[in-house]
């Protein structure tokens, strides 16, 4: 058993004994105690599985926790709806705000950083100011002292001590499933880099919407069992600064990015405010909350489990299949084909590339299978700059593409249409009787078109063989977690990176970075291949390496699109060559007649020399 399932049964096992404690009758102001430890775990755990996994730095927190306290308020004390039939509904309330602030902000405007950061605390300060003019408590504040509370095991203290765990254990288990599952991995990714993550596959938007109403739902229902526990609730109590504020110092003291990371905060959090209670102690106690925040921030940066994780991380680093050092001599299982004729691996290329690589349904060939992809009219600006002006293009299946031009020409903006991390201005990109031009980058990457990019963006926080297992997860291939961590094994020993696999990317050379970018891409089993100047930077002998994997991946099966400025590479490995300038295609055809073309020669070095 892996050391998070360990820590969850020790965790679970905890929480058994906790829930027992009622029938020792303990003093009532350590239930008292233990009840707000749980009650500021579920908020602190909640909000970091937005906050903390995705890196959507938010305080509507405190929206959402007065949406559930409002919510039992008004039912439970107006209404006289029995009090534990509010909670659900609580939850919802929340969930349903949550859901709609997600809708509108990360679709429409698709805020980010600091400004969903003031967006949220906003809605704080407006929902409370909503309930305040409406008077939906009735007054100036709800009294629940006479709210019927069961009491099964001694008292409506114990109950709310018992219900106040019960949603601690559902915050931490619902945050321990969100990690480890698929939902957890592309929160991750959007936090390193949101606009590769969803070129990668990863539906960024559902993602993040299902991480808020989750955060939302579980804030909702903890505010609906404090309402009844403070017996007396008013606006400025409920939606003050206080809330958000706390949460975000729990989950940073113990680790936002790590499931248990809230709760070891809340904890320390909760104990040095409650042992410091009333007059000048309690100045003491927010004294020693912010100096042990500052020490935290300074020498452990990730929080107290994230430094524990980290500690760990050199004995964890070895991949779940056996490693092996340098690149293999067969490519992965499941894509077996001998090197196309005619195209021998470089000197000091790697054996990997003498081998195929990915599996598609296109047959290998130059260029005779049929046409893959047809850009028609495609146009993008910038500002008035047109990037693309007009670009007609075809990729047959099965062949490798050359893509040159001077710089500036547009190379790299045709690549970010096609794989979606841009949206065009005019035209049409089909490809299989799809318009990708119509489509958001992930259903583009599902549909078997993966990429590189010319300066390399791995997920900086993700290990190399995470980077690359995601790729698996959400790509064309939909593999589950421990399917696509094998399926990671075997591209990083293709492309010579297995001895690397539980490495972060910055421990990386450009060489290295570049080849994971690779086999990241091929990780996802792509029948097109965008590869954007990926022998930038490489000695001549990384370049032979390079090229030999270009090779190998077509012998596979795939097709490439191979933009490169180094024209010797291209002319070697390219069954066709198209040269872009200033937004248009020039010309097209045969590279090497290509190349001899009058307007070519002039597009690099001037009509002086055409």
């Amino acid at each position: 058993m892996r050391g998070s399932g360990r820590a969850l049964l020790l965790l679970l096992a905890a929480a058994a004994g906790l829930g027992a404690l009622p029938a020792l009758r303990p003093p009532a102001f350590v239930e008292s105690f233990l009840y707000l430890v749980f009650h500021w775990i579920a908020l602190a755990t909640s909000w970091a599985i937005l906050s903390g996994f995705a890196g959507y730095f938010s305080f509507g927190h405190g929206a959402f926790f007065g949406a559930g306290v409002y919510t039992t308020a008004t039912l439970a004390g107006a209404a006289g709806v029995p009090f534990l039939a509010t909670l659900p509904a609580a939850g919802l309330v929340a969930a349903l705000l949550g859901g709609g602030l997600g809708a509108v902000v990360f679709r429409v405007r698709r805020l980010r950083g600091e400004l969903f950061a003031l967006l949220t605390l906003a809605v704080t300060f407006v929902l409370g100011t909503i309930v305040l003019n409406t008077r939906i408590d009735g007054g100036p504040g709800v009294y629940l002292s006479a709210v019927p509370i069961p009491a099964p095991l001694g008292g409506p203290a114990s109950t709310l001590y018992l219900l106040s765990l019960g949603v601690a254990l559902a915050a931490v288990g619902t945050a321990w499933a969100v990690q480890r599952a698929r939902l957890g991995r592309g929160l991750f990714a959007i936090a390193d880099d949101e606009d590769v993550a969803e070129v990668l596959g990863v539906p960024a938007y559902r993602c993040k919407l299902a991480a808020l109403g989750l955060s939302a739902f579980l804030a909702g229902v903890a505010g609906g069992i404090h309402a009844v526990f403070v017996t007396y609730v008013t606006v400025a109590e409920t939606f003050s600064i206080t809330v958000p504020l706390y949460v975000v110092l729990m989950s940073i003291l113990g680790g936002a990015r790590h499931w248990a990371g809230p709760a070891v905060g809340a904890t320390l959090v909760t104990a040095l405010t409650y042992a410091f209670v009333g007059g000048a102690w309690a100045v003491v106690g927010r004294a020693a909350v912010g100096l042990t925040l500052v020490a935290v921030i300074l020498y452990l940066p990730h929080g107290v489990v994230g430094a524990l994780v980290a500690r760990r991380r050199p004995a964890d680093a070895s991949p779940p299949a056996g490693p092996a050092r340098g690149p293999r001599a067969a490519a992965p299982a499941g894509a077996p084909a001998p090197a196309r004729a005619g195209a021998p691996a470089a000197d000091g290329a790697p054996a990997a590339a003498r081998a195929s690589a990915p599996a598609g349904p296109v047959r290998r060939g130059a260029g005779t299978e049929g046409v893959l992809l047809r850009c028609v009219g495609v146009r993008k600006a910038f500002r008035g700059v047109q990037a693309l002006a007009g670009v007609d293009l075809e990729i047959h299946a099965g062949e490798i593409l050359g893509l040159v031009g001077p710089n500036g020409s547009g190379k790299s903006t045709l690549v970010n249409v096609i794989s979606g991390y841009y949206r065009v201005d005019a035209g049409h990109i089909r490809y299989g009787g799809v318009d990708l031009a119509r489509l958001d980058g992930h259903r583009i990457a599902r549909l078997g078109v993966a990429r590189t990019y010319q300066i390399p963006r791995p997920f900086a926080r993700l290990t190399v063989l995470d980077n690359v297992a995601l790729a698996a997860m959400f790509g064309r291939a939909r593999l589950d977690r421990r399917a696509a961590a094998q399926e990671a094994c075997r591209w990083l020993e293709f492309v010579g990176l297995a001895d690397r696999a539980g490495a972060l990317p910055a421990t990386l050379n450009l060489h290295q970075r570049k080849f994971l970018e690779l086999a990241r891409a091929l990780a996802a089993r792509p029948r097109l291949v965008l590869l954007d100047e990926v022998l930038s930077g490489l000695t001549p002998g990384e370049t032979a390496e390079a090229l030999a994997l270009v090779r190998a991946i077509r012998a596979g099966g795939a097709t490439v699109l191979f933009i490169e400025h180094n024209m010797r590479a291209v002319l070697d490995v390219s069954d066709r060559l198209v040269v872009l300038n200033h937004g248009q295609v020039i010309a097209a055809g045969r590279p090497r007649e290509v190349v001899r073309r009058p307007d070519v020669v002039a597009a690099y070095l001037g009509r002086a020399h055409a």
